[in-house]
């Protein structure tokens, strides 16, 4: 499988076929996968579907080598953690790849990057090493080339003071943070940033309290004089993101899907409106799984679309990640 031919999937047939592919692919390289989906009894001579595809719990990556055969990794991203808890590591054989998915992803959803001043408060990510997100904003604010563009750690003087002088100029702005950091931003200063897009990764690292994303997007709403707050979807484990522009409603590039599973049976997929667990489907992670059950909790919406409402109590606290309620 090409990655040409999963970045070029334009149905949801095509989707359904190629996924298939890499299941088969996966299935006979990534000896991990292979033993369960074999503890299962699922292997590609009796899968025919796509609802048919097992998906690998995302605790594995905290535990074993995701990789397939012959392959050897060019990175590895590692999750956030606290003191003594384990950390997923996400080893990328291509990091072309990723590079291709997240840049693409970008485009389809906000147009090109070179129209964008990239304004980054992401201190927690920034802190430590391995994170596939600072990777990721590092290169659009390579590639928006503006001089402008950079990333603010603590100085949040310095960045109300950018925001404004951007603003007075009415240039085109996308400002990405972790929640807390936002807060911390809406609470000090009274800004209006209209021709501003600001979008939050989720996540209160334990620096605040956590609270569910409406209340969350109300406050930075008033704070920052925008009508609505972005969000992105992603994690470590995954080399391509869902993004929402209003609301915590989420869509996927072609080559990625949100599916909803019962709660109680990890095996069946639930039914549009009902809440329950979120796997992943990402075809950009050929060489490692594509086929991943999170530990996030969300519902499909008729439109297709998906909510994502939180976590599931007994889960990790993880980087990249959002509220439970």
């Amino acid at each position: 499988m090409k990655p040409e031919h999963i970045f070029s999937i334009s149905s949801s047939k095509e989707f359904a076929d190629i996924s298939l592919q890499v299941f088969e692919f996966q299935y006979t390289s990534n000896k991990v996968y292979q033993q369960f989906c074999d503890h299962l009894g699922r292997n590609p001579k009796n899968v025919n579907h796509l609802r048919e595809i097992p998906f690998l719990p995302i605790e594995f990556f905290k535990s074993h080598r995701i990789l397939t055969s012959n392959t050897n990794e060019e990175i590895t991203f590692t999750s956030s953690g606290t003191t003594g808890q384990q950390t997923s590591k996400h080893y990328v054989s291509t990091v072309a790849i990723y590079e291709e998915s997240f840049r693409r992803c970008f485009e389809i959803f906000y147009g090109s990057v070179e129209d964008y001043n990239i304004l980054a408060l992401l201190p927690s990510y920034l802190e430590r090493s391995g994170s596939s997100l600072i990777y990721m904003v590092q290169d659009l604010v390579k590639n928006s080339k503006k001089e402008d563009s950079g990333f603010y750690l603590h100085d949040l003087d310095a960045l109300a003071h950018k925001l404004k002088k951007l603003e007075q100029k009415k240039e085109k702005t996308l400002l990405i943070g972790v929640s807390f950091a936002l807060l911390d931003l809406a609470e000090k200063y009274d800004l209006q940033l209209n021709h501003t897009v600001v979008m939050e990764t989720g996540g209160m690292k334990g620096r605040r309290k956590e609270m569910i994303r409406a209340e969350l997007h109300e406050i930075l709403k008033k704070g920052l004089g925008v009508e609505n707050i972005h969000s992105e979807y992603g994690m470590t484990e995954l080399l391509s993101q869902a993004y929402a522009l209003k609301n915590g409603i989420f869509e996927c590039p072609p080559w990625m899907q949100l599916v909803i599973r019962d709660p109680e049976d990890a095996l069946t997929l639930s039914p549009t409106g009902k809440t329950g667990g979120i796997n992943v489907i990402d075809l950009a992670n050929i060489n490692s799984c594509s086929f991943i059950a999170t530990q996030d909790l969300g519902k499909t919406l008729e439109d297709g679309k998906t909510e994502i409402l939180g976590r599931f109590d007994n889960s990790d606290i993880r980087g990249c990640n959002l509220m439970v309620f």
